[in-house]
């Protein structure tokens, strides 16, 4: 199996050429590191490394927290970063590292992988979620690299396509030193796929650092506007908020939504969609203010999304109302936010059954369910008590990886 992966993987680099023109010129790639996907760098690397892989956004905010730790043992030389998408180097630009360099994850093919782990040595590779590449695991197994899977989920979909070929995944899954899933499920199927040392740490994305003050611009921006803010949605899910918001305006006259699209570059698609149903629009990228006329505000920026979860107490979290899986809620769950989702969340099913236990979501189905909700919630605010649960949590699940990676340092 691994010789027609390879195939694929070679046929794939025959016609990278043009795939990678088009996404640059779809805004996809970065025309200025996309060769680093190539092993092709400015900088030369001296030191070994803690390198950590995530895909993209959700990723790799999860582990910053990690990584601010590890910045200050003496253990640590260097740490490497990287990902697979260009909103996640933006986010990653804007923190203040001092031994952490981001680059883009290479192409999974062979002779790049092997060129890969030939320039950045690492001591130890620690992928993030459901980061598995076939060629760069087994090259890290061949190199006698340790591998950790961190903050690890595995979802029936994923697991359903990896027994379609099951010698190929307990090959893969088997090289796997140590699993850190983020709950029982994973930990289940990553058993089933080969994976013989697994212990759960918890869910990652449970801990959050204390929240800064709101930037003063935003809070003059949104004045004493009600806020519903819409995180991470997709394609589809923009229309039904549309029509929520020209419902509920009627009978809450100062109310403003946000919405933050999961992929930015749709905003254009998304603007032409509420403007078409007359709907006043401003984009976050315009800099444009807020007037008392204006429905929509679309931030279409990055790494801005936890500071218009502070002016908001009520938030409907995208991926959910299509068949996605979901997007995680947490983080707009520590800024005090009630939170609405639709029936698929199954990528974050016990997250989103803990929310309901605790009485801080609600599912919705249709268009009159979440405007009931805006209505009733949009002054929410959660009690001192489940705030404290939360920050148990993640101190908990911080501390419990940390242990864990420590011992491969």
């Amino acid at each position: 199996m691994f010789f027609f992966y390879e195939v694929l993987a070679i046929t794939f680099l025959l016609f990278s050429p043009i795939i990678f023109a088009v996404r640059i010129i779809i805004g996809k790639e970065d025309l200025k590191r996309f060769l680093e996907k190539f092993c092709i760098y400015k900088k030369y690397n001296k030191n070994k490394t803690v390198w950590f892989h995530g895909a993209s956004v959700g990723e790799i905010m999860s582990v910053i927290p990690i990584i601010k730790i590890l910045e200050k043992n003496h253990k640590v030389q260097k740490i490497l970063l990287t990902s697979t998408t260009t909103s996640s180097a933006s986010i990653i630009k804007k923190i203040k590292f001092k031994k952490t360099e981001h680059v883009y994850f290479p192409l999974d093919e062979n002779y790049l992988t092997n060129k890969f782990l030939e320039f950045w040595k690492p001591k130890v590779a620690i992928f993030i979620d459901s980061e598995i590449w076939p060629n760069m695991i087994e090259n890290l197994k061949r190199k006698k690299i340790p591998i950790v899977l961190i903050n690890g989920r595995i979802t029936p979909k994923s697991y359903k396509r990896w027994l379609r070929f099951p010698n190929f995944a307990k090959k893969i899954f088997s090289n796997i030193t140590l699993a850190l899933p983020q709950n029982k499920e994973t930990k289940i199927y990553l058993s089933k796929l080969g994976v013989k040392n697994i212990k759960i740490a918890g869910n990652l994305k449970y801990f959050g650092e204390k929240k800064t003050n709101v930037n003063s611009d935003i809070k003059k921006l949104i004045k004493n506007r009600n806020v519903f803010c819409c995180a991470s949605t997709h394609d589809k899910e923009e229309n039904l908020i549309a029509e929520a918001h020209k419902n509920v305006k009627k009978s809450i006259n100062n109310l403003l939504t946000v919405i933050i699209p999961r992929h930015v570059y749709r905003t254009d698609r998304i603007v032409s969609l509420l403007e078409n149903k007359q709907l006043n629009v401003i984009t976050r990228s315009s800099k444009n203010k807020v007037s008392k006329s204006t429905d929509i505000y679309i931030v279409d920026t990055y790494g801005e999304a936890r500071k218009f979860y502070e002016l908001s107490n009520l938030c409907f979290v995208g991926g959910s109302l299509i068949d996605h899986g979901g997007q995680n809620p947490l983080e707009p769950v520590r800024e005090k936010n009630y939170i609405i989702f639709g029936p698929f969340v199954h990528n974050f099913r016990e997250v989103y059954d803990l929310l309901l236990n605790l009485k801080i979501a609600s599912k919705v189905k249709s268009l009159n369910n979440i405007c009931e909700l805006i209505k009733k919630k949009i002054n929410y605010n959660h009690s001192r008590k489940i705030l404290k649960k939360f920050d148990e949590m993640g101190k908990k699940v911080l501390k419990n990886n940390i242990y864990e990676i420590d011992k491969f340092i």
